[in-house]
C-alpha cells in the first residue's frame, strides 16, 4: 500500500484540485440555493468516477443541479428523459440500413456521452432500464454482437421520484447495485425558500445557466481522479470500511445486506470526502458521511421493520451508533 508521504505529489497544495472545487461550489451556488450536502456528494461522486442517483420530491433542483455541474465541466452533455414508452434503442442506439452501401450502420443513442443525465429513471419500464446495465457497468454498449466503446470521462447521474409517488417503476437491484451512491434530497427550510423567491424574482434560470462557464478540463477531471485514488488510508479504516459492510448482512432489521461492492464505493467515496476538505489521507468522519449514500440503495429492510416505518438511513444509523470507531 502506498504511504502518506509517497502521495504528497498529489496534495492540494500542489494541485490546482482545491481551488476548482472551491470555485465550483461558487458557481453552483449562484443558480442553486442550499442543498449543500447534496453539492457536495455530486462532486464526491464526480471525482470517486462513479454513477449518482438523486431521489427527491419534484421540484428541489435535482435536474437542475445535474445539469449545472455538467456545463461546469468542458465535455460532452446529453439528457435522456425517461417515459414509460421509452425503448431501450432510444437510448443505447440501433442498426439503421443504409441503402447506397446495402450494409446496418449503428447510429448511437444519446447515452453516447461524457455525462448523461437521466431524468425520473423510474418512469421507464424494466425493460428499458435494463439497457443501462453493460453501459454503466462495463462503459460500452453491445448491439448486434459489436460492442461499442465509451469515451472516458463517462459518467450517469439520474433522477427519480420517491417510490410510492404515482406512474413510477421500482429499480431492479442489479442497476441499483450499479449507482456508486444514491444521494436524497429533501425541501428547502423557510430562509432558503425565501431566497429562491428573491432570486427568480429578478432573474430567469435559463439567463443564470447562461453565465455559467466550463471551467473544469477533461485532463483536469482525469488528474483529481488520480489524486483520489492515491489518497491515503490506514489499515485500520480498510479493515472499518468492510466490518460496518459485513454487519448489514448480520443485522436482523435487514433481509438483504450490501455486498463487497459496497466496501469498495465507501472506500472510493471516502477518498473524494477528505480530497474534496484539502487532505490526501482518510479520517473515520470520512467514512461515517460515506456510509449512509453508499448503502442505503443496497440494503433491503424485514418486512416487520417496513411496517415499523423504519427506512434504510435508520437501520445505518443504528449499525454505525454501535460500532467502535477507530482512531
Amino acid at each position: 500500500m502506498e504511504s502518506a508521504e509517497q502521495s504528497q505529489s498529489f496534495l492540494p497544495d500542489e494541485h490546482p484540485l482545491s481551488h476548482f472545487v472551491e470555485q465550483i461550489q461558487h458557481e453552483i451556488a449562484k443558480v442553486i440555493v442550499g442543498q449543500h450536502a447534496m453539492i457536495e456528494q455530486l462532486l464526491a461522486g464526480l471525482l470517486a468516477d462513479g454513477h449518482i442517483l438523486i431521489e427527491g420530491a419534484p421540484g428541489v433542483a435535482k435536474t437542475l443541479t445535474a445539469r449545472l455541474l455538467s456545463k461546469l465541466i468542458d465535455v460532452r452533455f446529453s439528457r435522456i428523459q425517461f417515459t414509460p414508452d421509452l425503448m431501450p434503442s432510444d437510448v443505447v442506439g440501433t442498426s439503421v440500413f443504409n441503402p447506397q452501401t446495402s450494409t446496418f450502420q449503428f447510429k448511437a443513442g444519446p447515452i453516447f456521452s461524457n455525462i448523461t443525465l437521466i431524468d425520473e429513471i423510474n418512469r421507464a419500464p424494466a425493460k428499458t432500464q435494463a439497457a443501462l446495465f453493460e453501459v454503466m457497468e462495463e462503459r460500452q454498449v453491445t448491439v448486434d454482437g459489436i460492442s461499442h466503446h465509451m469515451q472516458a470521462p463517462f459518467m450517469v447521474i439520474a433522477t427519480q421520484n420517491p417510490i410510492e409517488h404515482e406512474g413510477t417503476y421500482r429499480l431492479p437491484e442489479a442497476q441499483l447495485d450499479r449507482f456508486l451512491m444514491k444521494i436524497t434530497v429533501g425541501y428547502p427550510n423557510l430562509k432558503e425558500e425565501i431566497q429562491i423567491l428573491e432570486r427568480h424574482n429578478g432573474q430567469q434560470i435559463t439567463e443564470m445557466l447562461h453565465d455559467i462557464k466550463p471551467m473544469l478540463s477533461p485532463e483536469l477531471l482525469k488528474n483529481a481522479r488520480m489524486q483520489v485514488r492515491q489518497t491515503h488510508i490506514e489499515p485500520k479504516l480498510l479493515e472499518f470500511v468492510a466490518k460496518i459492510t459485513y454487519e448489514t448482512r448480520n443485522d436482523r432489521s435487514l433481509y438483504v445486506g450490501a455486498s463487497p461492492r459496497a466496501s469498495i464505493a465507501m472506500l472510493q467515496i471516502a477518498k473524494a470526502f477528505s480530497v474534496l476538505r484539502g487532505r490526501n489521507f482518510v479520517i473515520p468522519e470520512d467514512i461515517l458521511q460515506a456510509a449512509p449514500c453508499v448503502l442505503r440503495h443496497r440494503i433491503l429492510l424485514t418486512p416487520e421493520r417496513e411496517m415499523e416505518g423504519a427506512t434504510t438511513d435508520d437501520v445505518i444509523k443504528e449499525i454505525l451508533a454501535r460500532m467502535e470507531i477507530p482512531r
